[in-house]
């Protein structure tokens, strides 16, 4: 299928495996807004499921699967909590499990946090992550900040004007995918 007519594929990547995080809230809502865009697949990937040893790194540690989907993505949405003004360790351990299958792919980061700044740290510790992995990062990202209010305890969104600011996200990195995926399949490095 020539590229104009395939769906891009921008799997949503939940940054944090410890329990009761409020991104999960976040990341439903990202996935509920991609899976509405026309001529867009998405699925959500949970860190928790990934198959991570933790006595090696790098590329010695993939999980094949993953490693697959990273492949066939034409982008990355990283929704991410802010730990103590840094990402989660796991997600970069799991970012770390791949290399060639990140480049010149667009990637956008929504952060997370129960304070006021909206995970503004996480997006800028993970931005030289993101630069060295060959990733391209949008310049419009989506700050959570004081999800405790934007999301109640069962995930029900409380402030609609988070769906504006989500689509705004998405247009750029759909833009930016098409673009990037055009120069990988038709311009020499």
């Amino acid at each position: 299928m020539p590229a104009a007519e395939r769906p891009l594929f921008l799997p949503i990547i939940l940054g944090t495996p410890r329990q009761g995080r409020r991104s999960e809230h976040p990341a439903h809502l990202v996935l509920e807004e991609t899976k509405k865009r026309a001529g867009v697949e998405t699925e959500l990937i949970d860190i928790r499921s990934l198959h991570m040893r933790l006595d090696d790194a790098g590329e010695e540690m993939k999980d094949p699967a993953f490693s697959a989907t990273v492949e066939r993505a034409d982008g990355l949405i990283l929704v991410v909590p802010e730990y103590n003004h840094g990402y989660p360790g796991l997600l970069k351990h799991a970012l770390d499990m791949n290399l060639n299958e990140y480049i010149h792919k667009a990637v956008g980061i929504c952060g997370v946090s129960a304070g006021a700044v909206g995970g503004a740290r996480v997006i800028e510790n993970l931005l030289p992550v993101m630069r060295e992995l060959g990733l391209v990062t949008t310049f419009t990202d989506v700050n959570f900040g004081t999800v405790q209010k934007i999301f109640d305890e069962q995930g029900k969104l409380l402030d609609e004007s988070f769906v504006r600011r989500v689509n705004k996200f998405l247009d750029e990195l759909i833009w930016m995918a098409r673009v990037l995926r055009y120069g990988r399949e038709n311009i020499a490095p």
